[in-house]
């Protein structure tokens, strides 16, 4: 039916040597030329004919290199160690498609707001209506170090500025009305004056003035897409984002946490059926199941050691190198990790225990291996009906596919299981729209939308214990 609830895809990328399985370039069959516009451009067209939403990058603002202080591993490993800007390789890609959404992410802990909302909302025109920001806070000590900091700022606070950061942003985006600019030559006007606005915003981590130089989109702003999973990650979320990336590594998690989800942006004052939750995992598909387990078992074994090491330290911003392996965390150093504490708590339910040790870190994480996500492993019909039970039974509004190398993993993907996806009328088998938004279902925000977005305090109770 054509108004029947559609599963989101996105693909998953980096703008990197590898993917977010580090191993991947180890992959006989991976491209390396991801230092070259044509990789990108050939996955954007790929993406594309597979009618996916979007194509998202994530990013760090630095190298990973905590453990054992040093980045001469992660150098000679290839974990994560290329990393571009993503929104120019992602002007790239705009370049050669026409309708799929590009995401990028930039952090609110170490830009401005001014130079994030006027980057993104020139990108948002170029585009004609496809661009999103993923919002982050960043991790660690060693982005810390890259913009002249001596350390992180702490959990909470870092979502504090971040609040404030959106609120700058979007208001930004919300100076120049519709229909501002008239382009009359007869009489000389460009523009109607009363129609563009100074922000003038004064805060606690920002003053912004403006008036801000570039006029709306076709889709109104980009689109907001955030990750936060933590206590105050999930306020911020329920508050501000338009699509959720979330990491649910079973089914019966995934519906626990996906009810708990839209019940706080339902408390925000939000809409949730204006939101959608998208659960990042891998596929390997394979033209029977024997095939698939075979090239699934090729790919694990390519990570190695350090790969999960060198990335479980980036994200928790501390260095394991010196630990014994099978030591306890205490409370006091449990409550004193400062990066990414959703990863931490993770790794809490999964093993069971209030203290694990670095084992149990890497051990259930499964950091840098292909079990870190929820993995689909299967022919084209398992894995559908893989992604279908978690579609339908209420754990996800569509999938953050990461791939195991690239370009083939995403080159299966579109060949084998999007047919299957479209022939059950899961999936889209034309774009609705020539705007991201609208290819979600969003709709374009009006003036002075984001003023009406609860605070992170009205949260609080839908929040607490969850």
């Amino acid at each position: 039916m054509a108004n029947e609830r559609k599963m989101s895809l996105i693909g998953f990328m980096q703008a990197q040597n590898c993917s977010t399985y580090p191993g991947s370039w180890r992959h006989v069959a991976s491209d390396p030329g991801y230092l070259t516009p044509e990789y990108y451009q050939s996955i954007a067209r790929t993406l594309e004919a597979g009618k996916f939403d979007m194509a998202f990058f994530d990013d760090r603002l630095a190298m990973p290199d905590l453990y054992s202080a040093d980045h001469a591993q992660t150098v000679a490993a290839g974990v994560r160690a290329v990393k571009l800007d993503p929104l120019v390789v992602l002007s790239a890609m705009a370049a050669v498609t026409t309708h799929l959404g590009l995401g990028a992410t930039y952090s609110t802990t170490y830009y401005e707001p001014y130079h994030v909302a006027r980057t993104f909302a020139t990108f948002d025109l170029m585009s004609k209506g496809r661009a999103a920001w993923n919002v982050v806070t960043s991790l660690n000590d060693s982005e810390a170090a890259n913009f002249g900091k001596e350390e992180h700022l702490e959990h909470d606070l870092r979502y504090d500025r971040a609040d404030e950061f959106l609120e700058t942003t979007l208001g930004h985006w919300d100076t120049w009305e519709e229909g501002a600019i008239v382009n009359d030559k007869d009489t000389g006007q460009f523009a109607h004056a009363d129609k563009v606005k100074r922000l003038d915003h004064k805060g606690q981590f920002f003053n912004s003035r403006g008036p801000f130089t570039v006029p709306r989109s076709p889709q109104g702003q980009p689109v907001l897409i955030q990750a936060g999973q933590s206590g105050r990650g999930r306020a911020f979320a329920a508050r501000w984002g338009e699509l959720l990336f979330v990491v649910y590594p079973n089914l019966g998690l995934a519906k626990k946490q996906y009810a708990e989800m839209k019940a706080a942006i339902a408390a925000s004052g939000r809409d949730p059926e204006k939101v959608r939750i998208a659960t990042a995992c891998h596929v390997v598909v394979g033209e029977t199941d024997e095939i698939a387990q075979q090239k699934f078992d090729y790919m694990d074994a390519l990570a190695e050691p350090i790969d999960g090491l060198t990335l479980i330290c980036e994200v928790l911003n501390t260095d394991f190198s010196t630990r014994d392996i099978d030591a306890p965390f205490t409370d006091e150093e449990m409550a004193a990790i400062s990066g990414w504490q959703t990863f931490r708590d993770r790794v809490v339910t999964l093993s069971g225990k209030k203290n694990p040790s670095v084992r149990d870190f890497v051990e259930f994480s499964k950091r840098a291996r292909l079990r870190e996500f929820n993995v689909f492993i299967g022919s084209p019909k398992k894995v559908a009906d893989e992604m279908e039970q978690w579609f339908r039974e209420g754990g996800c509004d569509g999938f953050v596919l990461s791939p195991t190398h690239m370009p083939g993993s995403y080159e299966d993907f579109v060949r084998m299981v999007v047919p299957e996806l479209q022939k059950r009328g899961l999936v889209r088998t034309e774009y609705e729209s020539n705007t991201l938004r609208g290819n979600l279902g969003l709709e374009a925000p009006k003036a002075g939308d984001w003023k009406q977005q609860s605070g992170p305090d009205s949260l609080a109770a839908s929040i607490k214990g969850t």
